[in-house]
């Protein structure tokens, strides 16, 4: 999946996929592309438009042949990801407890854990082209107002649409809860966390119109939108402010809309939350989506108490390792305590 999966970006993948992306004005253009999709059929379903300058529409023929090709192609595309979750669900994985008696941990955990997560990077972009590598990385989050807009390509049914929408509603709620962000969903000006839900041709026709329609539009994240491998299931592109780097302005997530519910829905939990500021995975991370295993499919108790970890007050964004590792053990116990009371077990969706 992606943001560190997904992150300078992240995914969640098999093994993981892509990192978060920071170009300049990175938040007016996610902002803009979600204002031209919108603007094609409305918010909750996108048809992506011909970009202005665009050759012409191929003949009737020409598009019926095409259209027929992307349709086995999804076909194609959603019985494959049907068996590797079959496979993997098959084999103890994609697990959908929050806070399993088999996988305990203590503070020291969650110190570690955090550290790694949070304050390492997976991939770095190397002329242009994401290359997989965890080098050590400031801290990040947001500061600011959190507007969530979900689009979906002409590829999802509008029973699947309204699945998809309300998950990720309901996982801002949560987000919102756990990091004490102004976070809502919203289908105005004043989107600037973009999910998107759709298959392979929809998501290089994207690539193609915001390559024609913004050209400074990072170039690792249109190359890796149109040549995604198979093995990434979803992925989140997490953009700073150009005067400080260190803080979010802008998200862009991608996930496949050929994947079963159970793997989309995981998508959504992996993507939202590394798209917060917790860009890496770790192996010794457990129980979390944070683990490149895939053991378990949906945000535990333990990412939990590293999301509040991450928005205490007394971390700030822009700390290295060394600046934050004194603080990180009062931290986490304090996660700890105030998560406990409000509950381990938190219903996933679906």
């Amino acid at each position: 999946m992606d943001l560190g999966r997904a992150g300078a970006g992240t995914g969640r993948e098999t093994p993981p996929a892509a990192p978060t992306r920071r170009p300049r004005r990175a938040a007016a253009l996610v902002g803009a592309v979600w204002l031209v999709l919108a603007g094609c059929t409305g918010p909750g379903s996108s048809s992506l438009a011909p970009s202005a300058g665009a050759p012409p529409a191929p003949s009737a023929d020409a598009a019926d042949a095409a259209g027929t090709k992307a349709d086995a192609e999804t076909a194609a595309l959603s019985s494959y990801y049907a068996e590797v979750e079959g496979g993997l669900t098959a084999t103890g994985r994609m697990r959908r407890e929050t806070a399993p008696d088999d996988a305990p941990y203590t503070v020291e955990d969650l110190v570690r854990n955090f550290e790694r997560v949070a304050l390492y990077d997976e991939y770095v972009d190397v002329n242009g082209r994401f290359v997989r590598s965890e080098t050590p990385a400031v801290l990040r989050r947001w500061d600011r107002p959190v507007r969530v807009g979900v689009m979906t390509g002409p590829s999802t049914s509008a029973t699947e649409a309204a699945r998809d929408r309300a998950n990720v509603a309901a996982f801002t709620w949560r987000l919102g809860r756990l990091t004490g962000l102004d976070m809502s969903v919203s289908e105005g000006s004043d989107v600037n966390y973009l999910v998107l839900f759709m298959n392979s041709s929809e998501r290089t026709a994207f690539a193609d119109q915001v390559a024609a329609r913004y050209p400074e539009f990072a170039p690792a994240v249109v190359g890796a939108l149109r040549d995604t491998p198979l093995d990434t299931f979803c992925t989140a592109y997490a953009f700073g402010d150009p005067g400080n780097r260190a803080v979010y302005s802008a998200v862009m997530i991608l996930i496949r809309a050929e994947h079963p519910p159970l793997t989309r829905l995981s998508c959504v939990h992996e993507e939202m939350a590394q798209a917060m500021g917790l860009p890496n995975d770790s192996p010794d991370a457990r129980p979390s989506l944070f683990n490149d295993s895939l053991e378990f499919a949906l945000l535990t108790e333990h990412d939990e108490i590293l999301l509040r970890m991450l928005y205490d007050p007394r971390l700030r964004p822009g700390m290295t390792v060394g600046e934050a590792r004194p603080l990180l053990p009062v931290v986490a116990a304090d996660a700890l305590a105030a998560q406990r009371p409000a509950g381990q077990q938190v219903a996933g969706g679906i």
